[in-house]
């Protein structure tokens, strides 16, 4: 039978096991653990000469994760160079980096949907939304169906989207680089469905009649040939354009 005594004893013998590692675990901390010396952004530090904690990268430092070779598809430009320290932009890239096909012609439509329509329109006739509901600008949204830009080379609407250009701001950190291009290859397309003409629907293109017809009468009343502007995506208007 056991004794209230041994009962007591093993209680305070379990009771003085536990405190002696609480101790011991305690014992292993330490405040500084948790107060490491750290350098805090934009705090100043006097370990570097100039006063400053944020540190440049190194020289000749390559970013992995954006690593090109490839001037003009991630520019817009070919044979920039700097001289004297100076930086001298090359020219503008005239051809597509890369084949356009209907996939990123499509792509190309959906990105200008969402970024672009704002201001330049649905047509790219610059009367977006913005444009059209009390935004007013020294320099109204530019039209891509007039004669200046039509003959832009595509570099400068790459350059534009990843840049901005007036109050247009850059849209580089929103648009991939691949996708800037599929939207230049969009605008081409709006350009040529703008101008479109009745020989630019292949004969065996479904309704071509009707597509010719609606044509007539659009470009009669003033208006965008918006029978052409719906089948821009298709082969028939932009036969000529997906390979660069």
């Amino acid at each position: 039978m056991i004794s209230r005594s041994n009962v007591k004893s093993g209680a305070r013998f379990l009771t003085m096991t536990c405190a002696a590692g609480s101790v011991i675990f305690l014992s292993g901390c330490h405040e500084d653990m948790w107060n490491q010396p750290k350098v805090r952004p934009y705090v100043p530090s006097p370990f570097f000469s100039n006063g400053m904690s944020a540190r440049l990268p190194v020289p000749h430092t390559v970013d992995q994760a954006h690593f090109w070779t490839d001037e003009g598809r991630y520019t817009g430009f070919v044979g920039t160079r700097i001289v004297n320290g100076k930086l001298i932009l090359g020219r503008f890239v005239t051809k597509f980096p890369f084949k356009i096909g209907m996939k990123d012609l499509k792509r190309g439509q959906k990105e200008f949907d969402i970024f672009c329509t704002p201001c330049h329109g649905m047509l790219g006739n610059g009367k977006g939304e913005i444009a059209m509901r009390g935004l007013a600008l020294r320099r109204p949204p530019a039209s891509y169906l007039g004669p200046g830009l039509i003959s832009t080379p595509i570099g400068h609407f790459y350059d534009v989207i990843t840049n901005g250009f007036g109050a247009m701001y850059p849209f580089a950190s929103h648009i991939s680089p691949d996708d800037r291009w599929r939207i230049v290859a969009y605008i081409r397309v709006l350009e040529r469905s703008a101008n479109a003409k009745a020989s630019d629907i292949p004969a065996d293109y479904p309704g071509r009649q009707q597509l010719i017809q609606e044509m007539g009468t659009q470009a009669a009343a003033g208006a965008a040939p918006k029978a052409v502007i719906e089948s821009k995506v298709s082969h028939s208007v932009t036969r000529g354009m997906t390979n660069g």
